[in-house]
């Protein structure tokens, strides 16, 4: 679902409305508050955009976004 491009891990996550989309955010805001690592995002209607990326190693891609984008998409894997 993630794909890196830029220095960053990018993914779109459809919904079947707005509720869900923002269950689902809500959902990953706990689990990026625990790991204290927290994604650029935004929400329209039923579509969620997330970038991941490490602003303190430089704005790179680290093994904390690859280890909190693993537990969005398992999230995400409820809504399919």
């Amino acid at each position: 679902m993630f794909i890196e491009e830029n220095n960053r891990l990018k993914a779109t996550c459809t919904f079947d409305n707005f509720v869900t989309a923002f269950t689902f955010m809500t959902e990953v805001a706990f689990w990026a508050e625990k790991q204290n690592h927290h994604p650029n995002w935004s929400n329209v209607y039923n579509t969620v955009e997330i970038e991941l990326t490490s602003h303190d190693a430089g704005n790179t891609v680290t093994d904390r976004d690859h280890k909190l984008a693993k537990k969005i998409e398992q999230l995400y894997q409820k809504y399919l």
